[in-house]
């Protein structure tokens, strides 16, 4: 594969953002934050070729097990990742996982463990303007149960979704109210891609590598955050196979 992506000739493309164009990418998706993400599943697959590198999505193809997928990196919050799902969706994906990093907020989600959400607690700013907050989050059964599957340890449960990062000293962390409501995690897109492919009739599902406990750490203002420590590094290897296996054997 080659190092480079191609910058996109936007003559020729069906989709602004992205980069992607419609009717011409694989059906099955694997989304992530990260662009350096995306280029390490990249290097998993075979035969991936590059497609565009649009701000921060950049996006592949390649197969996995001979089943052909496609994987592009979101950024980093609701809004913007909402933007690569409505496309996703547009240009012709109907099984969409997410493999991303979360904080745990219970006790026993720990660095390294792996999550898979049931659903998302909506408190993100991009669902709320697309559907009333009553509509709920989920992820596709039939996609779970492929993440239950390849990841057979990890939790699962509803996680939250936030698109703050870094606490208000004016309002503070909603953290501790979310953790007694028995949320397993905290991230920050899973609400809006299950809301996105639920209003489209796509199925999305998400696993999730634990990076970090605020509560347990006592670290809720997330001064001593370090994703790059080698637990991390090794369950984010072991999640993204995981969600290429369920993803392909769907």
């Amino acid at each position: 594969m080659s190092d480079t992506l191609p910058t996109t000739d936007r003559s020729t493309i069906d989709l602004p953002i992205t980069g992607l164009t419609v009717g011409d990418i694989p059906t099955r998706v694997l989304v992530v934050g990260d662009p350096a993400r995306a280029a390490l599943v990249a290097e998993r697959l075979d035969d991936a070729t590059p497609i565009a590198a649009t701000r921060e999505y950049h996006s592949y193809r390649g197969k996995w097990n001979g089943t052909e997928i496609l994987v592009i990196s979101h950024g980093v919050g609701s809004a913007g990742a909402g933007v690569c799902f409505s496309e996703v969706i547009r240009a012709g994906a109907t099984s969409i996982v997410r493999a991303g990093t979360c904080g745990g907020l219970q006790g026993s989600v720990v660095d390294g463990d792996l999550v898979i959400a049931t659903g998302a607690v909506r408190d993100d700013g991009y669902s709320a303007r697309v559907v009333p907050i009553e509509y709920p989050a989920v992820a596709a059964p039939e996609i779970t149960a492929a993440l239950r599957s390849a990841a057979p340890d990890a939790h699962y449960g509803i996680v939250l979704t936030s698109d703050v990062f870094y606490p208000s000293e004016v309002i503070g962390s909603t953290l501790p109210l979310w953790q007694r409501a028995r949320c397993t995690a905290v991230e920050m897109e899973c609400a809006a891609l299950f809301v996105a492919a639920s209003l489209a009739g796509v199925d999305a599902g998400a696993i999730l590598t634990v990076d970090g406990n605020p509560l347990a750490d006592q670290d809720e203002s997330m001064e001593g955050y370090d994703p790059d420590r080698a637990i991390v590094k090794n369950a984010v290897s072991v999640m993204i196979d995981a969600s290429l296996s369920a993803l392909t054997s769907l």
